[in-house]
């Protein structure tokens, strides 16, 4: 007499992943973006270092396109 052998149902079954983010991992990065976006925009507001005046030339005009 031979053993039964269960044999794999034809379709796998479909498992539902329920995957949610808290509001703070959204919410968190965006805040900080934003805010690093408005200090490169109006640079008068950071207290950088003096630095090469080129960079600065560089974010001036960065600015430029970005208010466009």
């Amino acid at each position: 007499m031979s053993a039964r052998t269960h044999s794999r149902p034809l379709s796998p079954t479909r498992r539902d992943v329920d995957i949610r983010l808290p509001w703070w991992a959204l919410a968190l990065p965006t805040i900080a973006f934003v805010a690093l976006l408005l200090l490169m925009l109006n640079p008068t507001d950071a207290q950088a270092a003096s630095g090469d005046p080129m960079i600065a030339h560089l974010l001036e005009r960065a600015r430029e396109l970005v208010t466009r």
